[in-house]
């Protein structure tokens, strides 16, 4: 527990053998309660070897549902378990546990409500990123720039910390089925619109100097990346809430 705050990391992961593994043995305990990995239906070894570990709870589903429902599964068991603050990393290595602490300290020393890690802030890095890679999420961002007017320098980020009473918000509804893929950016932009407290810091993300792409992400170019542009359109035009 970290100044009287009960805090859980969420790591979906599906595919990751023993990479999800590593990052829960990095995950700095003296500030967390407990970790939560939510097993998308894995075929590899991935949950033996996350269990094997002996530092996190593993929620398992038998066949792949995405990572939006991933993501909602953790967030729902951490909600029963009364945390207040989640974050939300990958499971892939991508993403540093030493950072953690830059996510959750505007949250209880601010009172910040939700917190987004961007690569492209000062101080924050982003490595070997793919150039396809790269244009992508910068044209997801200047999309959020122009369609709702806020300044953001890096919306597709999963490295994400915030409290977890917004989703007792009635306008967020993680519950519909459209958002079994674009969970997180559904999340990221309901909180833009809702006025809640949203902050920025610097993180890192980590790329594979040189790695056929699906080693690097589980997200299936074009189509992957049209399922997480839904939400900028879906409810910018009012045909989803």
């Amino acid at each position: 527990m970290y100044k009287n705050y009960k805090i859980a990391v969420v790591i979906p992961a599906y595919n990751e053998r023993n990479k999800t593994a590593e990052v829960v043995k990095k995950i700095p305990f003296d500030l967390i309660d407990e970790v939560v990995v939510v097993n998308d239906g894995s075929q590899d070894d991935t949950k033996k070897a996350v269990e094997a570990t002996g530092r996190a709870t593993i929620l398992h589903s038998k066949t792949r549902q995405g990572i939006g429902f991933a993501i909602r599964k953790g967030l729902r068991y951490s909600q029963n378990k009364n945390y207040q603050v989640i974050v939300v990393m990958a499971g892939n290595g991508k993403d540093n546990p030493d950072e953690i602490k830059k996510l959750i300290e505007p949250i209880i020393n601010d009172g910040v409500d939700y917190v987004q890690g961007s690569r492209y802030l000062k101080g924050g890095e982003h490595g070997k990123m793919p150039y396809h890679r790269l244009l992508f999420t910068k044209l997801y961002t200047w999309a959020i720039r122009i369609l709702y007017g806020q300044k953001v320098t890096d919306g597709t980020n999963g490295f994400r910390a915030y409290k977890l009473n917004i989703l007792d918000d009635p306008g967020i509804n993680l519950n519909q089925e459209w958002l079994r893929e674009p969970l997180e950016y559904y999340l990221s932009i309901k909180v833009l619109l809702l006025d809640y407290k949203v902050r920025e810091v610097p993180v890192t993300k980590f790329y594979p100097q040189k790695v056929i792409y699906s080693q690097y992400t589980k997200v299936t170019p074009f189509i992957g990346w049209f399922k997480r542009l839904k939400p900028l359109f879906l409810l910018r035009l009012g045909l989803k809430k």
